[in-house]
C-alpha cells in the first residue's frame, strides 16, 4: 500500500494533516447532481481512502445537493479520530442542477446547519466561504459581510476554523482582519499559475493552500507535454500533476477526487513519485509558457 506520509504534512487549523487528502465531489451523480450510479462503490472509495491513511476530506452540502455528505456519514460515521472534514458554502442548486450563488447571511447560516445535519457533526472542522459569482476565477469585491457571518458561527462553536475559496489576495487580507483564515482553495496547477504569489504569501504565514482542478485549463499542447513526461516516468498524467504540486510548496494540500478505488490508489501513489530535474524543468516550462501567452 502507498505510504502517503512520504508527501509530508502541514497544519490545517489546529490539526496537522497529510498533504494528500481526498475530494468527495465525484461521489455524487453526473454533473455533481443527484445520487451516484453505484452507492456501494462510493462508500468503498471513502473507506479505502481512510484505510490508506487519508485524514483530510473535502466536501460540500451543495454536492448532490446533500448526497455527498450523506454518503460520507454512512461510510465513516462515527468518524476516525484525527479525520479533518472541510466543507464549503456559498452556492446552492436548483431542481435542474444549476449552480446558483447563495451568499446572503441567512443562506450561509442555513448551509452550515445543513452540513452539520448531513455529516452528523456538532461542529465543522473547517468551513470555506466560496465566492461563487466568478465561476472558477476570483472576482473583485468585498467579502467582509460573508466572513463576518462565519466569524459569528465560529464564536457560537458551530465552526472551528474559517477558510476561503475562489478569492484574491486582497480578499484574503480583508478576511484576516475579521477572523483567522486557515486555508485558501483556488484553481491552480502546472498550467494555471496565477496564484504563484498567493501560494508563497500564505506559506510564509503558515496558511494552507488547497488547489482544485489539478488538470484544469490545460491546452492540448500542454496536455501532450504532461503526458510525455508521465510516460517517461512510468506514471499517469494525474500522478505527475499531483507530484508537481507537492513539490511546488510545502503548504499545498491536495484533494484529488474520484469515484473509483483504482483511481484513488493511483492518485495517492503520487506521494511516492520522484520528479527528476529534467522532468521538473519541462513541467515548469508549461507554466512559464502559459504566463507568457
Amino acid at each position: 500500500m502507498t505510504d502517503i506520509s512520504k508527501a509530508g504534512s502541514f497544519k490545517l487549523g489546529d490539526r496537522t494533516v497529510k498533504r494528500l487528502g481526498y475530494g468527495a465531489m465525484q461521489l455524487a451523480g453526473p454533473g455533481v447532481f443527484g445520487p451516484p450510479k453505484d452507492r456501494d462503490a462510493a462508500l468503498a472509495v471513502l473507506r479505502e481512502a481512510i484505510a490508506s491513511g487519508v485524514d483530510h476530506i473535502d466536501t460540500s452540502d451543495f454536492y448532490g445537493p446533500h448526497v455527498t455528505n450523506q454518503i460520507i456519514r454512512e461510510a465513516l460515521h462515527p468518524y476516525p479520530a484525527g479525520l479533518t472534514i472541510v466543507t464549503k458554502i456559498g452556492a446552492r442548486r436548483d431542481d435542474k442542477g444549476a449552480w446558483l450563488p447563495a451568499m446572503a447571511p441567512e443562506e450561509l447560516r442555513q448551509a452550515v446547519h445543513d452540513n452539520l445535519r448531513n455529516l452528523g457533526l456538532d461542529a465543522l472542522n473547517v468551513v470555506n466561504f466560496r465566492r461563487t459569482d466568478g465561476l472558477h476565477e476570483p472576482s473583485e469585491g468585498s467579502i467582509a459581510g460573508q466572513v463576518s457571518v462565519l466569524a459569528e458561527l465560529r464564536q457560537q462553536g458551530l465552526i472551528r476554523h474559517i477558510g476561503l475559496s475562489n478569492v484574491t489576495l486582497a480578499q484574503v487580507e480583508e478576511a484576516r482582519r475579521i477572523a483567522p483564515v486557515v486555508c485558501v482553495q483556488n484553481l491552480y496547477n502546472i498550467a494555471h499559475r496565477n496564484d504563484d504569489a498567493l501560494v508563497d504569501a500564505l506559506g510564509a504565514d503558515g496558511i494552507a493552500y488547497v488547489p482544485f482542478f489539478p488538470l484544469g485549463g490545460f491546452t492540448p499542447l500542454q496536455s501532450d507535454t504532461l503526458a510525455n513526461v508521465a510516460q517517461k516516468l512510468g506514471a499517469t498524467p494525474m500522478q505527475v500533476a499531483l507530484a508537481w504540486l507537492l513539490r511546488r510548496a510545502p503548504n499545498i494540500l491536495l484533494i484529488p477526487g474520484t469515484s473509483s478505488v483504482g483511481h484513488l490508489r493511483e492518485n495517492l501513489a503520487a506521494a511516492e513519485l520522484e520528479l527528476p530535474a529534467d522532468a521538473l524543468a519541462v513541467l515548469n516550462g508549461i507554466g512559464a509558457e502559459a504566463k507568457a501567452a
